[in-house]
């Protein structure tokens, strides 16, 4: 069997095409991996074609995906699909083949899936449902030879009782561990504080202190800095924590309410990321790149848009 595995979207390696890639080449099929989404010109035809994005804004690589393969299965959060490989093609097991990404040396994976919460603008309660666990740290990890860093995308690390041996294990093995999904700070004890203070937690690079968390909701402002405030207490400063911020989803948002949102994180120490959930706002588009860039410790929001050329310039936003 010819088989391809397309890569839609997403910098990091796309667990469900490693999961596929491992148990294709164990049958001893032809695996092809790419991240293309139009056929060349010499490709051949393929028994089976699988296409896999995890980002909404990638909509118009998946249309281009599906009119080139338009036969392919079709999967990630990005297609509003939720349909599981195990419903689709049947059982497989939770192995993962690194082959397709050799620069790529930190072991990656689920250690718990689910979510106890049911944000309205997340998939993941309705796709994966309550909290359980997904795999162990020995299981996640590579094995001899490679790494002791773990990039774990639990997007709930805390929501399953044991979080406590997955800590003890990461604690015990000396590893090293991003946690970029984020881990929820609202919801965070100062028994789980003292858990993340005693760990080798790093940013999705492996180089700097980093935790993430998240401060979508304006209404979460007490709760959102009494974690913040649980964290500090337990060793781990603000300036260590990167907050995602939702932008372009609240219909009441305006933007004083977001430089709120913004200017308490800052004030505090906690470094912001603004996450636009329109793609088509393009002055959504252009706060995100003016914090992301760490402009805003220089030049005000409003002269930023100004210099800009393109529509976002004729925007009105706030900061004069």
């Amino acid at each position: 069997m010819n088989v391809r595995l397309t890569q839609i979207d997403g910098k990091l390696p796309n667990l469900a095409l490693m999961r596929l890639a491992h148990w294709h080449r164990a049958q001893g099929h032809q695996v092809h991996f790419t991240r293309r989404v139009y056929r060349d010109l010499f490709e051949p035809v393929y028994d089976r074609v699988y296409g896999s994005a995890i980002f909404r804004f990638s909509a118009k690589r998946i249309a281009t995906f599906q009119e080139q393969f338009p036969d392919a299965l079709l999967g990630g959060t990005g297609t509003g699909s939720f349909v599981t490989l195990e419903q689709a093609i049947g059982p497989l097991p939770e192995l993962y083949d690194y082959t397709d990404y050799p620069d790529y040396t930190p072991s990656i994976g689920f250690l718990q899936r689910g979510c106890r919460l049911r944000c309205k603008f997340c998939v993941v309660p309705e796709k994966e449902g309550r909290p359980f666990q997904a795999m162990t740290v020995a299981q996640l990890w590579r094995g001899p030879g490679h790494p002791k860093r773990l990039h774990i995308l639990d997007n709930d690390f805390f929501g399953v009782d044991g979080w406590k041996r997955h800590v003890a294990d990461i604690r015990a093995g000396g590893f090293k561990v991003c946690l970029n999904q984020g881990i929820n700070v609202r919801l965070i004890s100062e028994e789980a504080a003292a858990a993340l203070a005693s760990m080798e937690y790093r940013d999705d690079q492996f180089r700097r202190r980093r935790l993430y968390t998240a401060w979508d909701n304006l209404n979460d402002e007490a709760i959102f800095f009494r974690g913040i405030d649980r964290l500090e207490a337990a060793g781990i400063p603000p300036k260590h924590v990167m907050a995602y911020m939702l932008i372009g989803y609240d219909k009441r948002e305006t933007w004083d309410r977001i430089f709120h949102r913004f200017d308490r994180m800052v004030e505090r120490g906690v470094l912001p990321f603004p996450m636009v959930f329109d793609p088509e706002r393009q002055d959504l588009k252009a706060f995100q790149r003016w914090v992301v860039t760490g402009l805003y410790r220089a030049v005000p929001f409003a002269e930023y848009r100004d210099r800009r050329k393109g529509p976002e310039a004729d925007t009105p936003g706030p900061r004069t």
